[in-house]
């Protein structure tokens, strides 16, 4: 009985189509179960073949990657995963792919040459693949940019009454990119850690206050939270809050391990501390386990937690463990999280 997942290759280069489909077949895990050129010949393909999987290039004749991603999610969707020199790590084609319905990137050469093999290793590729089939992909709302009257809003004056906090690695950026264009102005400031680059931080940064109505920026040294404001910080990073007077301010220091993270715990033993029962912890794709002692601490003090279920995470292993030692009062998919935050913070 075959049990291999069946993976259909998008690609208009024949170099591409041959050496994934040599690294794929290797595998125990995947068959190549068929190929395509461009756009319309995947939907098609799609439509017959039905295949468990899709890797998909940005730049082809015809419809392009990102075009044929919509109509992917909107009329068979299915895990689909961006192969292509414009998906690098930080770039916005990457946060429009993910924007639009892509579970994982593999950034391929920028160049090729008929006698060159492809340059990608094929364990990386397969452990990514393995990942992204095990992700539930329902149909896509995704968003859209914002009209320049929303995103040049002032923000009402609010008071902050509550800190929610955000713990992410690995699957990272798809989960933050469902949830914080859904988060709305109240009296709470939004802080996530995410383990990422610290250069392609500024880029998310900067990706997202195109697409949300709340500002979104990266957290500083000593500065005064604002409610309606979502701050973001990389992983190698200690980001706690502390209060003063009636403010709450940040206080950034590089996390003294490198390779052992942390700075999850840090942030939600901090919100625990300064705010109780009004801190919010939220857990998201990633591995590892930082987070999950924080969080106990956020549900000892009666604040309220919340973890990604691990059908629509790229990486299950924080989930898992914040679900199994926890038993957190919500576990929900990625794109449910704005909307019940929001319901949780309009509510008092």
């Amino acid at each position: 009985m075959n049990n291999k997942k069946k993976i259909l290759i998008v690609d208009d280069s024949q170099l591409i189509r041959k050496g994934l489909s040599q690294i794929i077949d290797a595998s125990d895990d995947f068959e190549v179960v068929g190929e395509a050129t461009d756009g319309e010949e995947a939907l098609t393909a799609i439509r017959h073949m039905q295949p468990d999987l899709v890797t998909l290039d940005v730049v082809m004749p015809g419809m392009d990657g990102l075009t044929t991603l919509k109509h992917i999610m909107i009329e068979c969707p299915r895990p689909t995963v961006m192969l292509s020199s414009l998906t690098q790590d930080g770039s916005k084609t990457t946060f429009d792919a993910l924007r639009y319905g892509a579970v994982d990137f593999i950034s391929k050469p920028s160049k090729l040459e008929d006698d060159m093999d492809m340059n990608i290793p094929g364990e990386d590729i397969i452990r990514k693949l393995n990942a992204a089939s095990d992700v539930n992909v329902g149909v896509a709302s995704y968003i859209r940019p914002l009209p320049e009257s929303v995103v040049n809003k002032k923000m009402p004056d609010l008071s902050c009454k509550k800190l929610v906090g955000f713990g992410a690695a690995e699957g990272g950026y798809g989960a933050l990119m469902k949830i914080i264009p859904g988060l709305t102005p109240a009296q709470a400031a939004y802080i996530a850690v995410l383990y990422v680059d610290e250069d392609h931080l500024d880029g998310f940064i900067a990706y997202l206050n195109d697409h949300c109505c709340i500002r979104v920026k990266r957290a500083e040294h000593n500065e005064v939270l604002e409610a309606g404001v979502c701050y973001l910080s990389s992983g190698s990073d200690y980001l706690t809050v502390h209060k003063t007077g009636e403010d709450f301010i940040f206080h950034i220091n590089p996390a003294p391990f490198s390779t052992r993270r942390g700075s999850v715990d840090r942030l939600f033993f901090s919100i625990a501390e300064v705010m109780e029962s009004n801190s919010v912890g939220v857990i998201l794709s990633g591995s590892g386990v930082d987070g999950v002692e924080g969080m106990e601490e956020i549900k000892r003090v009666g604040g309220v937690t919340m973890v990604q279920d691990t059908s629509t995470s790229l990486v299950k292993e924080m989930p898992q463990k914040a679900i199994g030692t926890i038993t957190p009062e919500y576990v929900i998919s990625d794109v449910e999280v704005s909307t019940n935050i929001n319901k949780l913070l309009h509510s008092g």
